[in-house]
């Protein structure tokens, strides 16, 4: 083993490792081993060894912009990705023996983003319109692994960990009605790939008459909300793919809510917030996704409240997703929130039994797995609540398979998805802690997380990030998000003072000890 090589491979384990869920980290990235790291001409080409073409093809597709950026940020702008795939095996005891070749990662794009946790950008700087922004108005994030991605495919069990390649800000597009945009859609999202079931029939229904005749019915807006993992993404997607398969001439644009800010914020620095409304204001479809992290950022609400406006006065559909319903997304605008309240709000609940193993039949068909019923039946019936848990489920399970050249039997699954269930059973949510949190502190959640920096509420709040790194798979970038938009640093920051705190402090120790007794018994 190259120790040079094992070195920079650890170091981006160690980035990997923070970007994804303990699952995804444990199927694709810890197999892995790193083979060599050479400098030629220009470039340090580090070497990782795949077991399968199958590996190869999957964190391509998947794990791209994640790994692209990941090696960068440790080998510097001239590192490069060199994958030493295995692609015959003479003794199945052996898997270091048999043929291979070596695939280069697809080439990095000149215009890539900043590797995965770099520092914030700038926040804009002053200017009119901004002259009473709050301190806490958002700054341009840092894109990392996840970006621009879906982040509720009802197919793709690791959809969320896609991304999709850097794209021009659409504000600097010249004549929207005279030139092709990228309208930023998964065209696997479709409503043929989206199993229908008592949980999202309405849902489905509606969207489906929107996509029809889109801005003519009195469905618009048309929110649709639920839970991680329940399609939502995948729903709001197959309407905009629907109306851009049947009339070429509108347009539709899909943007996640995170990068609608971010442009926001651009559009400032760059003194370009003319050509940044202009744009949202002409286009036939908008599509928004995860709306509820516009809640506290009150300058973007206020631009979006306009173009919402302009949109809805010219019949063009605005379509919206969010984690839970209008009236529950914390540091909303009431006259924001009136405006979602306009057309149809649809919920997302958990699949029954029957719609859980049509998914999985589904997603065995297009991946061309020949699966028994009973193998189905057991991931079904042990995976209730989660759709992306559900695929992941099963592709952990085939990954398993390929790499140890084993069919695929119950008792396989039972083997291989032992561990994944009993870490379900324990599984602590970020409300579940930020409650037990609120309740043992007395702090309301809405305080915690809105922007009152009170050292009671901030307290609270430090506890209450340092458990969510230390009890989910979420990333630190996630974490912010879910305690009012801050970013990745302020959750290190968090993490630090609790821990140095801890150790000076024998009353805090004991109160924060206290806490983690009551987050071990909810798991249980």
């Amino acid at each position: 083993m190259d120790q040079s090589a094992d070195r920079a491979w650890n170091e981006c384990l160690d980035i990997i490792r923070d970007n994804v869920s303990r699952q995804s980290f444990t199927t694709w990235f810890e197999p892995l081993e790193a083979h060599s790291l050479e400098d030629e001409d220009d470039l340090r080409k580090l070497t990782i060894q795949l077991p399968s073409r199958f590996y190869y093809e999957w964190i391509e597709e998947h794990y791209f912009s994640l790994l692209r950026k990941t090696v960068t940020r440790v080998l510097g702008p001239h590192g490069r990705l060199v994958y030493d795939v295995v692609i015959e095996q003479d003794d199945p005891e052996d898997p270091d023996r048999g043929a291979s070749m070596q695939l280069p990662a697809r080439p990095a794009d000149p215009e890539s983003a900043p590797p995965p946790n770099a520092p914030d950008e700038p926040e804009a700087p002053p200017s009119s319109s901004e002259a009473s922004a709050p301190p806490s108005e958002p700054s341009a994030p840092a894109p990392s692994g996840d970006e621009a991605r879906p982040d509720d495919a009802q197919t793709g069990a690791e959809g969320d960990e896609k991304s999709a390649p850097p794209v021009q800000n659409p504000f600097a597009i010249p004549g929207l009605k005279n030139a092709e945009v990228d309208n930023q859609l998964n065209d696997s999202y479709t409503f043929d790939r989206f199993i229908e079931g008592e949980c999202n029939r309405l849902a489905r229904s509606a969207a489906h008459s929107i996509a029809t005749d889109p801005g003519e019915t009195s469905f618009n807006p048309f929110l649709v909300y639920g839970g991680v993992g329940l399609g939502k993404t995948h729903l709001i997607q197959a309407i905009g793919n629907h109306v851009a398969a049947r009339d070429a001439s509108k347009t539709v644009f899909y943007v996640s809510s995170e990068r609608f800010t971010t442009e926001f914020v651009q559009s400032i620095q760059e003194n370009q917030i003319g050509e940044f409304s202009t744009f949202y204001r002409q286009v036939d479809v908008l599509i928004v996704d995860d709306v509820q992290f516009f809640g506290g950022k009150e300058k973007t609400q206020e631009e979006f409240f306009h173009i919402f406006n302009a949109l809805r006065q010219a019949g063009n559909q605005i379509v919206l997703s969010a984690d839970r319903p209008p009236r529950e997304i914390d540091g909303l605008e009431e006259r924001l929130l009136s405006r979602f309240q306009w057309g149809l709000s649809a919920d997302l609940k958990p699949p029954g039994l029957d719609t859980r193993i049509s998914i999985l039949r589904r997603k065995a068909e297009d991946d061309g797995i020949d699966l028994d019923d009973d193998v189905v039946e057991f991931i079904a019936q042990s995976i209730e609540s989660n759709i992306r848990e559900l695929e992941g489920a099963l592709i952990r399970l085939l990954a398993h398979a390929t790499l140890h050249q084993l069919d695929i039997t119950l008792d396989l699954a039972k083997e291989v998805l032992h561990d994944l269930f009993q870490e379900r059973a324990a599984t602590l949510t970020v409300d579940d802690i930020q409650r037990i949190v609120c309740e043992h502190l007395g702090i309301s959640q809405e305080k915690m997380r809105g922007k009152t920096r009170k050292r009671d509420v901030t307290r609270a709040r430090q506890i209450a990030m340092y458990f969510t790194k230390k009890h989910t798979q979420h990333s630190l970038k996630d974490i912010g998000l879910h305690f009012g938009g801050r970013d990745h640093s302020t959750v290190i920051h968090a993490n630090n003072a609790v821990e140095d705190r801890m150790a000076d402090d024998e009353s805090f120790r004991d109160t924060v000890d206290a806490i983690g007794q009551k987050l071990e018994r909810h798991g249980q």
